[in-house]
């Protein structure tokens, strides 16, 4: 008897246990559901890294590559991008803080931290490669950085990069943003720049004092990211970017903003 009564306590112990873990999950991931709520996806980025994503300064307005995909995820979805522009540094930060639902700015998987975040699959897969002086006749490829100082933007793959040859290099320069480091570049303060293949190629369109050199150090995969246990919305965010490479919308993104000419 009183074995059954201990069996029965602990069958309903472990019912009750089930119950309370799946009610916590469901209400723990209520991503999706607020954003169809609201009738929107609050959308963070750095709006210095063009042609991911930049401010036109004849209008103001936000442009580029991520800009012009999170509005198309968004449409997909059925709710309206509000786009949120802020310091790079501070981006992963207050998508715990739940400032964002997602990130959308050329933010890598090995950026993204995975084991605090969730992230998207991959939306575009971005080369890092090395700048330099135009006038420069040393570094050819990266055999030649031995000894150099090299510029990096903070808390990107490029920094990584970088951090992974420091044994061969003089000093790695650490700057907010990379307009900075292009500017110690062409003042001879620094040796090279590295960078993403996009970016490199897009500030060369409007200052011919740079180039690039050698094959690509590394390949990058892009994603959107997410905080961590927003299943239902990455799911969401996957469904629609698959929708947009079926569609043919995603290449004609890719196409205007994107494609070197």
């Amino acid at each position: 008897m009183k074995n059954s009564k201990k069996q029965k306590f602990c069958f309903g112990f472990i019912v009750l246990s089930l119950f309370l873990l799946t009610g916590i999950s469901a209400q723990a991931d209520s991503s999706l559901q607020q954003v169809v709520d609201s009738g929107e996806i609050r959308v963070g980025f750095c709006a210095q890294y063009p042609p991911f994503e930049s401010v036109n300064v004849k209008t103001g307005e936000f442009e580029g590559f991520d800009i012009a995909l999170a509005k198309a995820i968004a449409d997909e979805m059925g709710v309206a991008a509000v786009l949120i522009d802020a310091e790079w540094q501070g981006l992963l930060g207050g998508l715990k803080k739940g400032d964002y639902d997602v990130l959308i700015t050329c933010m890598a998987k090995s950026e993204s931290r995975r084991d605090n975040t969730n992230f998207s699959d991959v939306y575009y897969t971005l080369p890092d490669v090395i700048v330099v002086r135009q006038d420069d006749t040393i570094v050819k490829d990266k055999d030649d950085l031995s000894g150099k100082v090299i510029g990096v933007q903070l808390g990107s793959g490029s920094e990584q990069l970088a951090d992974s040859m420091e044994g061969r290099l003089k000093e790695i320069k650490r700057y907010n943003y990379n307009p900075e480091a292009f500017t110690d570049l062409k003042a001879k303060r620094i040796d090279a720049v590295f960078v993403g293949y996009a970016y490199a190629v897009n500030h060369m369109k409007s200052d011919s004092a740079y180039k690039i050199v050698d094959e690509p150090l590394a390949k990058a995969d892009i994603v959107a990211v997410l905080d961590k246990g927003a299943d239902a919305l990455t799911q969401k965010i996957n469904e629609s970017l698959a929708k947009l490479k079926a569609n043919g919308k995603y290449q004609k993104i890719v196409n205007q903003w994107l494609t070197v000419q």
